[in-house]
């Protein structure tokens, strides 16, 4: 399997990997195309040995309203693994690559909405434990994780910014469906 960044002749594939992993969310394959056409900074995709597409995640532009002046911070959503090929390290592959990526651009941290049994195994922690404040009470606060990188310093804290695809979509936290 190889970690890549995602040309142009991936998107099909990309958004074919994302409705399988999201088929109860079938909005999430339109955020993937609306990241693309704007804030995503890197889009990763894992391809398998006979060149399908199986996993993708974007790192989108957000900010941390920290006090002192807006920090461009950068945010890991959404994560897609191919339903058949779950549970073989694709996601976690596609999260170390976004991770040493950010890293090596200086980006000083990387926030996600996520599952708090499976994001701290790559250093994700709870984001109020540094100081973060959640873009939207919609967001469990278990879930809203941040990964602190080299470029970060304790004054860059605040609340996080989620770019607009995100609230255009209606992508941020959970709806009550009662």
């Amino acid at each position: 399997m190889l970690i890549r960044p995602q040309r142009d002749e991936d998107t099909a594939a990309v958004r074919a990997v994302t409705a399988r992993a999201f088929a109860a969310e079938p909005f999430v394959a339109d955020l993937v195309e609306a990241l693309a056409a704007g804030p995503a900074r890197l889009s990763l995709v894992a391809e398998a040995d006979d060149g399908a597409i199986v996993g993708h995640t974007t790192l989108s532009r957000g900010w941390i309203d920290a006090a002192q002046r807006l920090v461009e911070a950068w945010v890991l959503s959404p994560l897609s693994v191919d339903p058949p090929v779950q549970r073989q390290g694709i996601g976690g592959a596609l999260v170390r690559a976004a991770l040493a990526a950010a890293g090596e651009l200086e980006v000083p941290a990387v926030f996600l909405e996520g599952s708090p049994d499976y994001y701290p195994r790559f250093g994700f922690e709870a984001g109020t434990t540094r100081g973060f404040a959640r873009p939207s009470v919609r967001i469990p606060q278990c879930a809203f994780q941040v990964v602190v990188l080299p470029a970060w310093e304790p004054w860059m804290t605040g609340a996080l910014v989620y770019p607009d695809a995100f609230w255009l979509m209606d992508a941020v936290g959970l709806r009550d469906t009662g």
